[in-house]
C-alpha cells in the first residue's frame, strides 16, 4: 500500500464558533494537475468577516465539512498541466472565490486566472472580493456621472476604503458615514470628499456637505435603520443597494422613500451567477489602482497559518487580518 503523502491546511471540523473549531492539521496533497489544470502554492490570504459567517454555518455558500475553509488569496503556479500556455510556473495568481483554499497546495481550473504583476502580496490577496465588489456596486445599479455623489455606510470597512478608490478613478465624488471621529481625517486622506459622523443631524450635514449635487447611489453594509438614512439622503430615483447585513438582518426604510422619491432598493452579492459573470472585468479594472497604491488597505495583523485560532479572534475585535503562508 502506497503512503499518502500530507501537507498543511487550515479546516474546521464541523461548524461553530471559530476559536473551537479551526485547526491547522495535516490534509492529503492535491493531485498532479491534469489538461487545463494548474498546481498553485497559496502565499497569503485575508481573514474576512464572511469568513467568520462561513465557519460559524451561517454564509450563503458553504464548504463540506470537516475540510479546509478559506475564500480569497493568491498563490504562485508551481506545477502546469497539458493545454495550458497561458501561465507558466512561477506566476503569481489570483485564486477563484469558494476555492477553501486556506491549503498549503491546490490543483484548480487554469481557466480565467491569469499573472498579476508585481505588488505587495498582502494588498494583492485582497483583490478578489472587496475591490471588485466595490467596481460593481458603483457600476451596476445606477448610471452615474462624473461628479455625482454616492453615499455610504461603514466606510472604513474594506469594501468601503475600495468605493472611495474606485470612485475617485472614476471621477465620482463620495460622502461617507462612519461611528468614530477619529476616522475622518484617516478617510480624507485615503480620498474620500466628504466623512460624516452618525448622528441625529446626518442627513442634513449631507444635504449641506453635496450643496445642490445628485446623489446618486447609496451603499449600505449595515441594515436596520442605517439604511433608512441612506435612503432618505440620495436624490430622487437613486437607488439603494445593500451588501452586507453588519447590523441587522432586516431593513428600516421610510415609505415614502421608494412612494415619493422613487427611490429603489436592491442587494447585491458577489457570488450570485450575474455579478460572479462580471466579478473578472472588474477585477482587471481595480488591479492597477492595487499595483499603484491607490487602492490601500490598512493591515492590523498579520499571522501564519499555524496561529489561525489567535488570528480569528483578531479578526472578531475588528481589523484586517492577513494570514501569509509564506511564514508557514
Amino acid at each position: 500500500m502506497t503512503k499518502e503523502t500530507l501537507m498543511k491546511a487550515i479546516q474546521i471540523s464541523a461548524f461553530g464558533e471559530p476559536r473551537d473549531v479551526l485547526r491547522f492539521a495535516d490534509f492529503p496533497e492535491p493531485a498532479a494537475p491534469g489538461p487545463n489544470e494548474v498546481l498553485v502554492q497559496l502565499e497569503a490570504s485575508p481573514l474576512n468577516p464572511h469568513d467568520v459567517y462561513v465557519i460559524r454555518g451561517g454564509f450563503p455558500v458553504l464548504p463540506p465539512t470537516p475540510g479546509p475553509v478559506g475564500n480569497e488569496g493568491v498563490g504562485r503556479v508551481i506545477g502546469v498541466g497539458m493545454d495550458v500556455d497561458h501561465l507558466a510556473i512561477g506566476d503569481r495568481v489570483l485564486l477563484p472565490i469558494f476555492t477553501w483554499l486556506w491549503r498549503e497546495r491546490m490543483t484548480i481550473s487554469a481557466k480565467g486566472l491569469f499573472a498579476l504583476p508585481d505588488a505587495d502580496l498582502h494588498q494583492l490577496s485582497m483583490l478578489g472580493i472587496n475591490p471588485p465588489t466595490a467596481a460593481l456596486l458603483l457600476s451596476e445599479y445606477a448610471s452615474l456621472e462624473p461628479g455625482e455623489w454616492v453615499v455610504q455606510n461603514a466606510a472604513n470597512s474594506g469594501v468601503g476604503r475600495a468605493v472611495i478608490g474606485v470612485a475617485k478613478a472614476r471621477g465620482l465624488k463620495t460622502l461617507n458615514i462612519v461611528r468614530r471621529p477619529e476616522l475622518v481625517d484617516e478617510l480624507k486622506e485615503a480620498g474620500a470628499d466628504v466623512v460624516l459622523v452618525a448622528g441625529d443631524n446626518t442627513a442634513a450635514e449631507a444635504e449641506q456637505a453635496v450643496n445642490g449635487g445628485r446623489i446618486g447611489l447609496g451603499i449600505d453594509a449595515i441594515g436596520g435603520e442605517a439604511i433608512g438614512l441612506l435612503a432618505t439622503i440620495v436624490s430622487p430615483r437613486a437607488a439603494v443597494v445593500a451588501y452586507s447585513i453588519l447590523g441587522s438582518a432586516t431593513m428600516s426604510i421610510p415609505a415614502w422613500s421608494p412612494i415619493f422619491k422613487q427611490v429603489t432598493v436592491h442587494g447585491f452579492f458577489l457570488g450570485n451567477p450575474d455579478s460572479a459573470a462580471a466579478a473578472p472585468a472588474a477585477v482587471r479594472e481595480v488591479l492597477p489602482l492595487v499595483v499603484s497604491g491607490d487602492l490601500h488597505t490598512p493591515i492590523s495583523g498579520v499571522y501564519p497559518p499555524s496561529a489561525i485560532v489567535e488570528a480569528a479572534i483578531h479578526a472578531e475585535r475588528g481589523g484586517k487580518v492577513i494570514l501569509d503562508f509564506t511564514a508557514a
